[in-house]
Parts: C-alpha cells; structure tokens; sequence
C-alpha cells in the first residue's frame, strides 16, 4: 500500500576531490555537469523536488544560474550521507518524506532508476532504505575494488556489500560460475531513518570495506536491493567525462 508522503532528490555536489577538483562544473557538450544531473531528475514524474547539497558557493551559484534549487551544507562532512542529513534537515520536509540520493557524478543516470529505488519504501512504510543493484556483465568489474559487490537473501534484503568478489568461487573448475552484483550508488530513505543513520557510530566492517551502507546490516537495519536492468557511467576522471561527452555527442547526431 503505497503511503502518504513525498519524494524528494537530493543531489551531494561538493568542489574538492582528490581524483577529479571541480567535478561538478565540468562542461559537458556545453552544460556543466551538475545541471546534466538536475535537469535529468527533473523530468522524473515521481519526484516533488530536486536540490543540490554542496559545501561550495561556485556550485551554488551554478545551480542558481540555471533556475535549480541548492542548499549550502558544513564543509566538513566526511561522507555524502552526511551532507544528505543535513540538506534534508535544512528544507523542512517531513520525517515520513522520502529522499533519494541522486549522485551528481552521473550524468547519464536512466529516469526509471529514481522510480525503481523509492518505490519499495511507497509500498512499505515500515521499510528504511533501498538500492539499487546490477548484473555484472564486464569481467574486470569483478575483481576492480571500486565496482561494490553485494549479497542478497530470498527475499531481496542485502546480506552483505563488499569491495571483494563475492560470492567467492571456492572450486573454480566448476561450469557454473557465480552471478556477481554490483551496487549502484543510488539510494532511498525515509528521512527520519536517514537521521538516526548518521547518528550511529562508525561500523567495524564499514571501517575496513570504507562502505557506509555496512553500518545499517551492522546495526540490525534492512536494505532492501531491487535489481535494475539499467547501468549508470560515473564520472570519476577526466577520461570518464570525456566518454560520457562522446556519449552524449552521438545520441544528439542520431
């Protein structure tokens, strides 16, 4: 039964990155690419309301030119999900709202995906958080630490997400070799567990894997996986924009 509450995108943008300064503000076919992700959310029927979270008053008066909606949040947080608590503390919506993190590194996120990780959480009140999974089809993603893999019991709640080929394949002359998922980074909450989230303390498992989804399992919290057909490309190099403009370059020629 779906419940009575809105959903709300908020999009983490911050300026500083180790890998790539200034992401947010690369162009991309002329557009920066934080209102490539703004623009795209837009267009998604589902949502009520579209902000960008950042620390940096250059993406904020990039947001504002284009006519989106920022929020300015502590330069000192240490995580997305922090920033996301604090953006959805500042725009006053209800504890029984539903955010979803939209990360603004995706430009090229499929609309569906917003529609797909929020939707466990309209049909079942009492449900946390959700996100989104894939069926890993490119070999070197398996073994390549920064693709997330994760485990799932019959009911489609996570098991465990792990940096890690999981499962392990213990006899690997066997045919059959295991489905591997990888997560995607997008996720749903009900705002008043997205609070009471970042309140906890630092998990055991989440300080090794550095994969802060490991504190809700280790805390006793479901998460539900839903799997998704759609992959999203992240920008997290130069090279990364470069393919994601050369994407966008041939879909507009076709």
């Amino acid at each position: 039964m779906e419940s009575n509450c809105d959903v709300v995108a908020i999009i983490p943008a911050r300026y500083k990155s180790n890998r790539f300064e200034g992401k947010p503000l690369k162009k991309i076919c002329g557009k920066p690419m934080i209102q490539h992700v703004v623009e795209r959310a837009e267009q998604v029927a589902l949502l009520s309301r579209v902000v960008v979270a950042t620390d940096d008053e250059r993406i904020g008066n990039c947001v504002d030119s284009f006519g989106g909606e920022y929020v300015l949040t502590r330069d000192d947080h240490v995580s997305g999900t922090d920033r996301l608590a604090e953006a959805a503390e500042k725009i006053g919506i209800s504890e029984h709202d539903i955010v979803v993190n939209i990360q603004g590194d995706q430009p090229l996120f499929p609309e569906k995906v917003v529609e797909q990780v929020a939707r466990p959480l309209l049909d079942d009140p009492a449900l946390p958080m959700s996100t989104l999974i894939y069926k890993i089809i490119r070999q070197e993603e398996i073994s390549d630490p920064n693709h997330v893999k994760t485990v799932f019991d019959r009911d489609s709640y996570a098991l465990y997400f792990s940096r890690a080929p999981i499962p392990f394949q213990r006899n690997p002359e066997d045919i059959e070799a295991p489905t591997y998922y990888k997560h995607l980074g997008f996720y749903a909450y009900r705002k008043g567990f997205l609070l009471s989230f970042v309140a906890l303390p630092v998990g055991e498992w989440e300080r090794f894997e550095k994969l802060e989804q490991l504190r809700a399992l280790e805390f006793g919290y479901k998460i539900k996986v839903i799997l998704t057909e759609h992959d999203s490309i992240e920008v997290d190099t130069p090279a990364d924009l470069k393919r994601v403009e050369d994407y966008l370059a041939t879909s507009l020629r076709q």
